[in-house]
């Protein structure tokens, strides 16, 4: 690191020395700015580097998301299939069962009808 004697300029009395002094002080200045520049530039590229990352890893996290929802999707579709080709099954079960035995079909809706009276009585 450089001390406060090695930037600030010199207070020799000779005109030379004065001016070696000031054109090695303004060397150095140019040095700094030329690593601060660079410094920046570094850093503008690593933000750069870093946003390409980020951009990346939410690109891969969106696709992964929407494959689990199509898949979920479909899950739950054939889900809702099952439900409806089981529900369709006992309807016509049902049916079958109350064009075999009609009388004891009157007779279950009559009682379940009945029992249904009696709970809503109170």
């Amino acid at each position: 690191m450089a001390t406060t004697s090695d930037m600030a300029p010199s207070r020799r009395k000779a005109g030379n020395g004065g001016a070696a002094a000031k054109a090695k002080t303004e060397t150095r200045e140019q040095e700094l700015e030329a690593q601060v520049a660079q410094l920046q530039a570094d850093i503008r590229a690593i933000s750069d580097t870093l946003g390409k990352l980020s951009g990346e890893k939410v690109g891969e996290a969106r696709a992964v998301a929407t494959s689990e929802v199509k898949q979920l999707q479909a899950r739950g579709q054939h889900l809702l299939d099952d439900a409806q080709d089981q529900v369709t099954q006992a309807e016509k079960q049902l049916k079958d069962t109350i064009r075999e035995k009609p009388l004891t079909a009157v007779a279950a809706a009559a009682g379940i009808g009945f029992v249904f009276a009696l709970l809503t009585r109170h």
